[in-house]
């Protein structure tokens, strides 16, 4: 469980915000799609996500708060002693409270415990907020895929982590 914190509607009190991690099912999908057609402008299908669930190499993880349902999700395979995230996301009206650096901090536990000792992803150069929350985890640009993402033709920054002996992920 991780701890984040989540402002009372006046703004002056916070409040804990317990968020369960834990394997994501088939029973999840309809609230992960929900999260997944919000957040992205070319979502992955259901069936995509189903295929991935019985992908062995794959990995999926949601995120909840206690009376919310499902609030975030993440995708990621290990393989060769690498992690690759494919996919994060927060439901919108908790965003910035947690849920995401909750996700990725259990993704480099569990790759860290199946012997990963690099992370890598790929994200839209316009996607700042992204980005930072990457950087936080140790995640540097090492590269660009040109015209990665066939719905903007916007390019990808590759994004690549050394999950050991990188103080900052030794914290997480």
């Amino acid at each position: 469980m991780s701890d984040a914190c989540v402002k009372s509607p006046d703004a002056e009190t916070i409040f804990p915000l317990e968020i369960m991690i834990s394997d994501m099912e088939e029973g999840d999908l309809e609230e992960v799609m929900a999260i997944e057609r919000s957040s992205f402008p070319a979502p992955w299908s259901e069936n995509m996500f189903r295929q991935e669930l019985h992908f062995p190499l794959s990995r999926h993880l949601t995120a909840r708060v206690a009376g919310q349902g499902i609030v975030g999700y993440i995708t990621f395979w290990i393989i060769a002693g690498e992690v690759h995230l494919h996919n994060i996301a927060v439901r919108n009206d908790r965003q910035r409270m947690g849920v995401a650096s909750a996700l990725m901090r259990e993704m480099i536990r569990r790759a860290r415990k199946e012997g990963a000792f690099h992370a890598t992803l790929e994200v839209r150069p316009s996607n700042e907020r992204a980005g930072r929350l990457y950087e936080r985890f140790g995640f540097e640009v090492r590269g660009r895929r040109p015209l990665y993402y066939a719905d903007t033709k916007e390019d990808a920054l590759i994004m690549w982590a050394e999950l050991r002996g990188n103080r900052e992920n030794d914290n997480k």
